[in-house]
């Protein structure tokens, strides 16, 4: 039994087969497949005692192969992203740190969110409904507090949260509506 995996020195084929496995199991920005693909390369690196710098080049030349087929595209995985991410009630600021740390540059992120149909109130009631805070809680304990704050850290404004938690049935009705 070897005690340690053995690593092959990477080749711009064997990069590529790996950029084409990873992204077969999930959607990725090109900044993103640019980590993924380093991280493989620093362990085989490391495992042959070589510098990760020789193979930057040959890291650049898979991540644009893969952009030119259409197989990375950040404007695709930045709306793609943001869909999912509104479906679950986020928030924009946490939309917005999540692309930003997949390496989707800001621009991107803007135009995409512009185009998105759905705002933040209409999150929030989906964020609230998800995790039963304010109007959506089964037992009756004012937890109203607590409520506001669990809103704020999903990356809703104090204003946003406050008119969720502080929501009639008015409001829900109009908004079950509109969703």
């Amino acid at each position: 039994m070897p005690d340690k995996p053995r690593y092959k020195i990477p080749t711009e084929d064997r990069l590529t087969r790996s950029a084409v496995y990873y992204l077969e199991r999930y959607a990725s920005s090109a900044a993103n497949l640019r980590k993924v693909l380093e991280r493989k390369v620093l362990k085989a690196c490391m495992a042959h005692e070589r510098d990760p710098g020789e193979f930057s080049e040959m890291i650049d030349t898979v991540v644009e192969k893969c952009c030119q087929s259409s197989l990375v595209n950040d404007l695709t995985y930045a709306e793609t992203k943001v869909a999912g991410l509104r479906r679950r009630g986020g928030s924009q600021r946490k939309i917005e740190a999540k692309l930003s740390a997949k390496g989707v540059d800001r621009e991107t992120i803007r135009t995409v969110l512009e185009n998105d149909a759905r705002d933040d109130l209409g999150a929030a009631f989906i964020f609230a409904r998800r995790r039963r805070l304010g109007p959506f809680r089964t037992d009756n304990k004012d937890r109203r507090d607590k409520d506001m704050a669990a809103l704020c850290r999903a990356g809703f404004s104090y204003d946003i949260a406050r008119r969720v938690i502080d929501a009639t049935d008015e409001d829900l009705a109009a908004h079950e509506a509109r969703g």
